[in-house]
């Protein structure tokens, strides 16, 4: 019989750590991509896997973080683990770079339309903050079966090869190209897009179509290797500029490239020494309440991301269901916007609930971001909201006028933002927080986010208040047919509202566990003050001279 005692020493079983450790397990099984079979295959063919190449690549001992690892994993039957491309920021001799790996041992690394999201959204962050992005390329190229939603559309697989040339013509971010691999098709103009391509001999082809498809549409016989390896386009055609022997040879010369860059001339950091927060962050497993529904110390929660649990708090005596106020982060320098859930007591009039947004909140808020982005203080959000006021007082009061200005201000504002989701991200307050349709620069959420319309309950009272009400009337109970409707309605908003699924869609840039907040916040913070312009859209053009 499986006994449920625990060792003392082991922490107390919380919610949250219940979903790490969900989360953490989820993780490992797509990281092990096509499985050991495929692993071994892709060595026997003298090539190293994706995330092999990786940990050649990133720096040791420096917090790398990966975005879109769970995007797709619900979907395919689970056949498209990462959905067969593995996308990094971190960094590569000191410097802050983006890295787009195809997975060739998940279905040759062909493209799924996923896939084409998770390049895209990778290209985006390199173009917004003008850091170096490398592409290992090892794909077989579109996956057929899918090709309606891969091929077409303007966010098709044309996009990867517009942002190649935006970046190359008029943003000048370094682009390096790795074909360690197959790159067939349409597919071999991403690295005749960038700046430098590097091929491997012996594994690595570049041809728009392949042997057997030039037999088929010429008569011609001809091998791979001839046809487009690296020796074929390094001494004949002229394009591929290296040469290497292998995949170790490959990532040396690459590491080589970055360090000859020209370092960044700007920076849009205001910088101190680092200091650790005044609570470890693995506190942050009990200050996170076990129901969603229940409040907690917004401010407790801070002090173990914030350097010395320091917070210049901006007009701590007014509105205080939101929370604003200069920071700093591992010494970088922050304007943080928190919701502060629970009752909030006020000096006249009923309390206000923590977690929503009032009318004199927004207007708050509005005015920060706006000292914020004067001061050009990088913005981190901390999200857990459940939406704007509503009724008669919050109508009469402007919170319509009030909440477009608070949109307004963050919408427009041109320094970075940073998103992290502790708990609910619901209705228009998530778009206020800088919801993804605001192009943050990176957003994040624990397990506990929540991200929605609106949460099971209120949605069933939503679609079923007027039945239910007809029956109160009547004197009658719902029959269990009504009862199990209402049922599967929380069943499916609890499934959406789940931050794995967030995650599978790229709702969010990746998953965090508590421990690893500063490091990753640190890092976003770092990579996006890599340029010194207005972060705005998912790039902006240079003024033309």
């Amino acid at each position: 019989m499986k006994s449920d005692a625990r060792p003392a020493t082991l922490e107390p079983r919380t919610r949250l750590r219940e979903l790490v450790e969900e989360l953490r397990r989820l993780e490992a099984k797509l990281r092990r991509g096509g499985g050991p079979e495929r692993i071994e295959r892709q060595h026997q063919q003298g090539k190293r896997t994706a995330r092999e190449r990786l940990d050649l690549l990133l720096d040791k001992n420096s917090y790398a973080q990966e975005t879109g690892l769970l995007v797709a994993y619900d979907e395919y039957k689970g056949t498209a683990p990462a959905a067969g491309v593995v996308t990094v920021v971190g960094r590569v001799g000191g410097r802050e770079a983006v890295v787009v790996a195809n997975d060739a041992t998940v279905k040759a690394g062909s493209w799924w339309p996923e896939t084409i999201k998770k390049i895209l959204r990778a290209q985006e962050i390199a173009m917004r903050s003008r850091v170096p992005i490398i592409y290992l390329v090892d794909s077989a190229g579109v996956n057929l079966p899918y090709q309606g939603g891969v091929f077409p559309g303007q966010y098709g697989a044309a996009r990867i090869f517009y942002y190649n040339s935006i970046m190359r013509r008029y943003l000048h971010v370094p682009q390096i190209a790795a074909v360690m691999g197959p790159c067939v098709a349409g597919g071999a103009y991403l690295p005749a897009l960038s700046d430098t391509i590097i091929m491997v001999e012996g594994t690595s082809f570049m041809g728009l179509g392949g042997a057997n498809l030039v037999k088929g549409a010429t008569g011609q016989t001809i091998d791979n290797e001839t046809l487009g390896g690296a020796r074929t386009h390094t001494e004949l055609s002229g394009v591929a500029h290296y040469r290497v022997a292998n995949d170790e040879e490959c990532i040396a010369k690459i590491r080589e490239f970055v360090s000859e860059l020209p370092p960044v001339q700007t920076s849009a950091l205001s910088l101190i020494e680092s200091r650790e927060a005044a609570r470890p962050e693995m506190e942050l497993y009990d200050l996170i309440p076990e129901d969603h529904r229940q409040p907690y110390d917004a401010r407790a929660v801070l002090e173990c991301i914030i350097d010395e649990g320091h917070l210049d708090e901006f007009q701590a005596d007014y509105a205080k269901e939101m929370i604003t106020g200069h920071a700093r982060i591992r010494g970088i320098q922050v304007g943080i916007i928190a919701n502060s859930r629970g009752l909030v007591r006020t000096q006249t009039g009923p309390p206000k609930f923590g977690g929503i947004i009032y009318t004199t909140s927004a207007e708050k808020v509005a005015y920060f971001i706006e000292v914020c982005n004067r001061q050009r203080t990088p913005l981190v959000f901390i999200q857990d909201v459940s939406g704007f006021m509503v009724g008669a007082e919050a109508e009469h009061s402007g919170i319509i006028r009030a909440g477009a200005r608070f949109v307004e201000a963050m919408a427009t504002a041109s320094v970075p933002k940073i998103v992290l989701t502790i708990n609910h991200a619901s209705g228009a307050g998530y778009y206020a927080m800088a919801g993804q349709g605001f192009d943050p620069d990176f957003i994040f959420s624990w397990p506990t986010g929540r991200m929605g319309v609106m949460e099971g309950d209120s949605a069933v009272q939503a679609i079923y208040g007027t039945q239910l009400d007809k029956l109160k009337r009547a004197g009658q109970e719902p029959d269990e047919q009504l009862k199990a409707e209402m049922e599967r309605v929380r069943a499916d908003y609890e499934h959406q509202l789940d931050a794995k699924y967030a995650a599978a869609r790229g709702f969010v840039d990746a998953v965090l566990a508590p421990e690893e907040t500063r490091a990753a916040l640190e890092l976003a913070l770092r990579v996006a003050a890599n340029f010194s312009g207005p972060h705005l859209g998912q790039f902006v053009l240079p003024p033309l001279v």
